[in-house]
This record gives structure tokens, sequence and C-alpha cells, in this order.
């Protein structure tokens, strides 16, 4: 018989045991190991049976072991530590306040579509999910004034299994929070805290919050599942990336204008700083911006800054940071232009909330797709998200030149070289990912206290202990970690073979799967076609004698989940699976269904080299790469995302690409032969060369030479850190520089003049040129470190010369005389402007470089408050009938 109705009873804890209660709410204990090992100690079959979960387990263990834990000195004695440890970290100072020579933001608002926490909190499909929850785990350490926003998914993503023939299966397990380490938000009166949008046709949005404590950074989620909400108002938050285009428009909005309010009222109700720096995870959180810049355009006296919209937006621009993951526009969301209007034409960002509503043509503007080639009837969130922030960034540096690229026509006349976005390379979070094998090494040789650190803060220095650790102990390491994911894997393939219907008689087999000392390759991830999940199928014969060889064999372990709606990677799993179910070989290959955090907690460390094969350069960072080659996997990848800059001949393999091939057919086979290459003729000799004591003792080193040099450098708190320093710190300034108030009592004096200045300068610029170029000095051979005087004739328009920046640019050019490897040099104004507005300008131009060598001229807007030169996207160039005389360079 059914259910009508489904809740969960919660564990009332006796009074000793109620801390913990807080230490289950608590998200760290997801990364401490003494605190897991705590509730691991309550009832160690429950602690399994309940996949790890302190919040299960509490609900789970009979109350005769509670009443006995209760008056167990020893265990209570523990808790006790545990607790003190716990607040200890909550309380105490730590990287970010002893910082000094700067003020700091006072708070940070994080907003993501998804975050990957623990697998015991499953609101995340793959790498910007676990990137997402790796940042805010990496704040909490560091101390960073974090407060994590995202929506709260009563489905989660799905859950992956196999049909017989091989074919991926999804179902969506509904997900009580009151079986989750999270707690609603309420009212002083105790009701829940509520957030509203409007919605066409007189509908509204509403939804409560849910939080969840991250160490020290509280993460707030919206839950439209409520009685409030009719019935498709409730299914918005239903499950991660699921419905159509509507469905995940509105999604997009809750996140981005509700989780606003959201933050707004948690501060309210706690005390917490308010953010002065909000940061959008990926396009999907943009409309936070408007939110930002409906509340600055409220009146004074309802609480706003009486701004128009155009300084509004400067100074919400100023204190925003967008942080794009996508190489290609295929992976960017657009909506329909006529739904974006529907759905912000009746005042959604406001009519709720009180104030004016932001006009909706200023709405559709920010993502007009305005650039060469883009499609004026699509909204594009990538377009509005760099629109409404003055800072943007990559997430590696070969990302970063590709995202220059893809989004140059947001600044028109700029080479994609001087496109403002920069780049952060992602990071891991050690104390997640790391095995404990490897801690404890690491601790018996340099010192539990400094692994500790070398962990949380990414310093090179803290890691160099590990150059002492002896061949024999890493090699044991190695292999104890191999067998931990070799009977890891028998299990789940077990448990997978039974799902797809097969009965345990048939099952003996896959007792003998795997071995834990042949060479294990580990390849999962999510199942796009570019990352290219069956190029190692693409010659099936030389991948069986690979697996196979009779002295140095290979055994692979995949893993990875299609999107429910791409028929083509279900299709590409179907094939690997296939191969994997062939009977000669299914000892040496395994596909392991249902990826997540727990499965790669075990398949990371349990490797010994980490496959990695995009299409370059496709890939923008690559995290799994990472967190392998923490645990002393060697990385055998395409030279893309993190491993194309931090790959150094000794930490693994550079598989050879065909870059420039248009043929995807050839280019695969090309790439797949070379693969094969790097396995049969470097790989596997290495890991099988041993000397007399059986050691592989040149693979040993280059697992030591890894540790010792990507440890430091894939960690989250690295990256972390350089967010604060290169870009949370700058925001925060700039913002406050636009929010100062003037000489005349006003505030936002700052965004005001800004404000009125782009449109001035906006204004005028079509008739701001270049008139005449000349250049005197030199020879007829000019000489490297000679110098020319450049004169250039400029007409402004009525503009004055504090407003540009006249440039001389010169760099190494090719046979199109395209300038390179700019170098720019600022000229000054020499005299008054004439009567018809023409100034001359005059300045030096070294000549720094042998070769082939030109140079022009440019005007540039120029203000004390602009973050960029390029930040309006206006640049004034030489027209063709220009005149030029320099009689030295022609």
């Amino acid at each position: 018989m059914k259910a009508i109705r489904r809740f969960t009873v919660r564990t009332v804890l006796p009074e000793p045991l109620q801390a913990l209660g807080e230490l289950a709410l608590n998200l760290r204990w997801s990364w401490h190991p003494e605190t897991r090992e705590l509730f691991r100690s309550v009832d160690p079959d429950v602690w399994e049976a309940t996949g790890c979960d302190p919040v299960r387990l509490l609900g789970a263990v009979s109350g005769q072991r509670l009443a006995a834990l209760a008056t167990d000195r020893r265990f209570l004695r523990r808790l006790h530590d545990a607790e003190e440890d716990l607040r200890d970290y909550l309380a105490g100072p730590r990287w970010y306040q002893q910082q000094r020579g700067r003020e700091l933001p006072a708070a940070i608002g994080y907003f993501s579509p998804e975050f990957g926490i623990t697998a015991a909190l499953p609101q995340y499909s793959g790498g910007l999910g676990i990137l997402a929850g790796d940042h805010l785990k990496a704040a909490s350490d560091l101390g960073v004034p974090i407060i994590g926003v995202g929506l709260l998914y009563r489905h989660g993503y799905f859950r992956q299994s196999l049909s017989r023939d091989g074919w991926q299966q999804e179902r969506y397990p509904l997900l009580d929070p009151n079986e989750l380490a999270v707690s609603l938000l309420r009212e002083p009166d105790g009701s829940p805290s509520i957030v509203a949008l409007a919605l066409p046709g007189g509908r509204a949005l509403h939804a409560q919050i849910w939080k969840a404590q991250v160490g020290r950074v509280p993460l707030l989620m919206l839950d439209s599942d409520i009685e409030e909400n009719d019935a498709r108002a409730r299914d918005v938050t239903d499950r991660l990336y699921g419905g159509g285009s509507e469905h995940r428009l509105l999604q997009e909005m809750l996140l981005g204008i509700g989780g606003v309010r959201a933050v707004r009222t948690f501060c309210r109700l706690t005390g917490h700083a308010e953010p002065e720096v909000f940061h959008t995870n990926e396009g999907h959180a943009g409309f936070l911006g408007l939110e930002r810049i409906r509340e600055l355009t409220r009146p004074e006296e309802d609480g706003g800054a009486g701004l128009d919209f155009d300084a509004a937006l400067e100074a919400v621009r100023a204190g925003t940071l967008f942080t794009t993951h996508t190489p290609v526009p295929a992976g960017i969301d657009r909506f329909e232009r006529q739904l974006v209007q529907r759905h912000f034409a009746t005042g959604a960002v406001g009519a709720t909330e009180g104030g004016p509503s932001i006009p909706v043509d200023r709405v559709l503007a920010l993502g007009t797709e305005s650039w060469s080639g883009g499609d004026p009837a699509l909204f594009n969130m990538a377009a509005m998200g760099l629109r409404l922030a003055q800072r943007a960034n990559g997430v590696s540096e070969l990302h970063g030149q590709v995202s220059r690229g893809m989004f140059n026509g947001l600044w028109p006349g700029f080479d994609a070289a001087e496109v403002p976005i920069t780049s952060i390379t992602n990071g891991v979070h050690a104390p997640t990912w790391i095995d404990p094998e490897v801690v404890r090494l690491a601790a018996r040789e340099i010192g539990a206290e400094r692994i500790d650190d070398a962990m949380m803060l990414g310093e090179s220095r803290r890691w160099d202990g590990i150059d002492h650790i002896g061949d024999s102990e890493i090699w044991e390491m190695r292999r104890r970690m191999r067998a931990q994911l070799v009977s890891e894997a028998r299990a789940r393939l077990r448990a997978s073979w039974r799902q797809r219907g097969t009965v345990d008689a048939e099952l003996g087999w896959t007792g003998d799967v795997l071995d834990p000392d042949v060479l294990t390759i580990g390849f999962a991830r999510r199942v796009p076609s570019y990352k290219r999940l069956t190029l190692m199928l693409r010659d099936q014969e030389r991948l069986r004698g690979l697996l196979l060889h009779p002295t140095r064999p290979i055994q692979i372990v995949v893993a990875g989940k299609a999107h429910p709606a791409d028929d083509g990677g279900k299709a590409l799993i179907q094939k690997l699976v296939a191969f994997a179910d062939d009977h000669a070989v299914r000892h040496r290959i395994v596909f392991l269904p249902d990826y997540d955090m727990d499965m790669a907690a075990k398949l990371y460390p349990g490797c010994d080299v980490w496959l990695n094969n995009p299409l370059r350069p496709l890939e923008a960072c690559g995290t799994s790469g990472m967190k392998a080659a923490l645990n002393g996997a060697l990385n055998l990848s395409v030279l893309d995302g993190w491993w194309d800059e931090w790959f150094d001949g000794s930490n693994g393999w550079a598989i050879p690409t065909a870059d420039g091939e248009v043929d995807e057919d050839r280019r695969d086979e090309i790439e797949s032969g070379a693969l094969y290459d790097l396995i049969e003729y470097q790989v596997a000799p290495r890991f099988y060369e041993r000397d007399a004591t059986e050691l592989p003792r040149r693979w040993i080193q280059m697992v030591r030479h890894t540790l010792v040099t990507l440890g430091p450098k894939v960690l989250a708190g690295r990256m972390v850190r350089e967010y604060v320093e290169r870009l949370y710190a700058p925001a925060a300034e700039s913002r406050r520089a636009l929010a100062a108030v003037g000489e005349t009592g006003e505030p936002y004096a700052g965004a005001r003049e800004l404000a009125e200045w782009k449109t001035r300068i906006r204004a005028r610029w079509g008739q701001v040129r270049v008139e005449h170029v000349e250049a005197a000095g030199g020879a007829d051979a000019p000489e490297l470190g000679s110098t020319l005087t450049l004169r250039v004739q400029v007409h402004l328009d009525g503009l004055d010369p504090a407003d540009v920046d006249v440039q001389a640019v010169s760099g190494r050019v090719d046979e199109s005389d395209v300038i390179s490897e700019l170098s720019t040099v600022s000229l000054k104004p020499a005299d008054r402007a004439d009567v018809d507005g023409r100034w001359r300008y005059e300045g030096p131009l070294e000549l720094s470089r042998t070769g082939p060598f030109g140079y022009t001229v440019r005007i540039l807007p120029s203000h004390r408050l602009l973050a960029s030169e390029a930040e309006l996207g206006l640049v004034t160039v030489p027209a063709e009938t220009t005149g030029f005389s320099d009689g030295v360079l022609r």
C-alpha cells in the first residue's frame, strides 16, 4: 500500500550527544577525517549502510546504541574534542583575517547553479558543481567570507544505471530536505523566509531558503516546492538541468534575482555582512545584476539610492565578477528574445518587492548578440554576464585565451589578446580529494600540521619534504590505493550486472576483475562528444593487445554520465560497455555506472595514470586530472586546460594533437594512434621497468616529482587566494570608489560621474578621428634601440584630452602588416586645440625589437574609474586616407 504523504521523523538525541547534531549539520565533516571517524564509531555498519552520511546515520541508529554512547566517557571525550575543534575552526582568524595592506571585501556572494560539496547533498552534475563546492570549502579553510547561493533541487541530478544492452537509464530519487544536512531559514516569528518573483499572467514564483553550512561558509539554496506556488511554479526547482527552455529560464531568474533577495534576507536575519562583491559562476546566475540595479534605482526613502539605470549599472558592474567555464558558443545558455521579453515585461524584477521595474528594453540590450554573426533573435546569458561585470576570467590560461577570442565581438576594434578577460586556473580541495594514505605518509615525513597548511595554502615550500620519502614507501602506498580501487570496482561492477538482470550464479567472474599489480588507467567525466570517451576504441584490436599484453598489460576503469537528452552521448557509453562486456577483456576494462563524488574518492587515488583526450582546445580546465595528480597519479592528456600550462615533461605525458585537421575522423585516427603509441612504448615500459629490488625507480621518481611540483599548484586554496588578490579585492575597491559620497553629499557620486561620462563619450565618439601621423628621427636603416618621435593630429569633437588616451601601438608584423606582441606608449598633448577642435600629440617610439616591425596609433576613452582601457569597446584608429609622413618606415 502506498503512503499518501511522506515525511521524515528526526531522532531526538540524548542531552550528552547534542553536539552530534551540530557536527552533522556542518558539512565540514565531509573533509575532516577526525569528525568522519567519530561518526563511523557511532555504528560502523549503519555508517556504511547510510552512505557515510551523518544525518541519515543519526536517523537510523538504534535508541539503545545512542543511550549507550551517552554514558560512554571515552566517546564523550572524543565528541567534546570534535566540538571544540569545530568551534575553533569557525571562530579563529585564518589566512584572510591575517592579510594586511588593503581593505578586503566584507563579504562575497558566490552564485552557481550547482554545488558539489558531498555525495550526501547531491546538488551537482559534473565539473562546474564540483569546482563550486571546492571553491566554498577552500574559502572556508582560508576564512574568506563567502556566501554561496544556489537552488535546492528536489530530485538533484539523475542516478545512472545500465540496461541489459548497455544503454544509460536515469532515475530521479526524491530528496527530502529533512534528511539532508540543511536547515530552513526562518523569520523571527518562526515562519519560513520566502522570496518571490512576478510571473506573466499575474502569477508569482515563491521560494523558501534552505541553508547548508559549509565550514565557515553559508550556502543558501532556494526551493520552489512549497504550497504558495501553483503546480508549475512548484516544479521550477524539481531537478538540475531538467525541463525545456522556459523552465530553464525560470530557474535562472530564481537563482539570480531570487538569490540576491535570499542573501539580503539572510544578512538581515543573521547580521552577516552584506556582500561587496558578487561572483557569478557561469552565466546561469547572470540575472543577479538586474536585481541589484533595481535595488539601486529605488528611491532613497524606500531603501535604495535613487540612481538612474545607467548609474546603477556602473555601480553594479564595479562589484561584479563573471567566470566563464565554456570554451564553445554551443555551451552557453541562449533563450528566445521573445521569451525573455514576456517574462520581464511583467516587471519580474521589482513587482513583488516594490519600487520601479527595470525597463524591458534595457534588459534585452544586455543579452543581445550584437556582434557580427550573432543572432538578434536570441538572448545570450554569457553576453549579459560580461556586460554586467567589470571583471571576468576563464579557468585556465589556455581557456582565457580561447574566451578572449570567443567573446571578442563584445569589444569591437580590439585584438582578441586585449579583450579584458583574464584567467585564474581552477584548483581542487585537497582535504576532499587526497587519499588518507597520502596524508598519512606525508604527515609522517613533514608533520601533520605542516601537511594541513600545505593542503590549505598551496605554497611550494610546504611540499618540499615529500622529496625525502623513500621509494619503497611511495610504491607500497600506490599499490594499496590501487588494491582499494580494485576492491571497489569489483563490488560496483557486480551490483551493476545485477541491475542489468544477471543473477549471482553468473557473476563469479567479477571476483577476478582487475589486478592490484597491473598498470591502471582511469577515465571518468561527463560524456559530451568533445571529451571523446570512445577514442580509446578507435583501433579495438590494438587496444586488446595493450590490455592483454603478456608482460606489460594495462587495465582501464571508465565512468561517466551522458545528459539525459543526449542520445549521442548515451550511444558512446553503450559502445564502450559493449567492448568492456567482451569475455576476452572484461577482466581488464570496466565501466562503472553512477559516477559521483563517492566513486571519485576511490577512483582518483587508485589509478596510476589519468587519461584525458578531449578535442583541443575544448576542455576549459579539466580538474579531474588535478585530483589524480594530488594522489600521485601521472597524467596522460592532450595539452588542453590546466595540463597545457603545467605539463613539464616529467609529470606525465602529452598526447600529440592534429590541430588544424578539419576532418574529424582523420583527426581521431591520428590522435588515437598517438595515444596507443604512448601507452605501448613509453607509459607501460616505464611502469614495468624494475630494478634488482623490484621497484620501478623511474616511475616512482615521476610520482614524487608530480606530488612536489603539482601538489601546491592544483589546490583550490591557491585558486581562491588568487581570486581574492587579483579579482575580489580590486572589485571591492572599485565598488567603494563608485559608491562613495560626493562633495555635495550624494551617495554613489562616482557611479553617477562615470555613467554621465560614458554617455558623453558614446555620443561624441563617432566624430573622434586620427587625421595625420608623422615620424621624425631614425635613419634609412633603423637600428635596434633607436627612437622615433611621433607627431599625431587628432580631432576630439569637443572632448578634453583627459577623456582620451592617444597611444602608439607597435610590435612584430606579418606579411599582411598585422601587428602582434603589442607594445603601447601613451602620447602627450603638445598644444591647445585649434579652432576646428584638433589637438597635436607627441611622444617617442623606441625600436625595441629586430626584424619586421610596424606601428600605428589609436585613440581610446580614458577615465580613472575604468577597470580596463577596453571597457567601453571603443577605439579609433587611422583611416586609410589619413595622412602619413615618416620618411623612415613605409
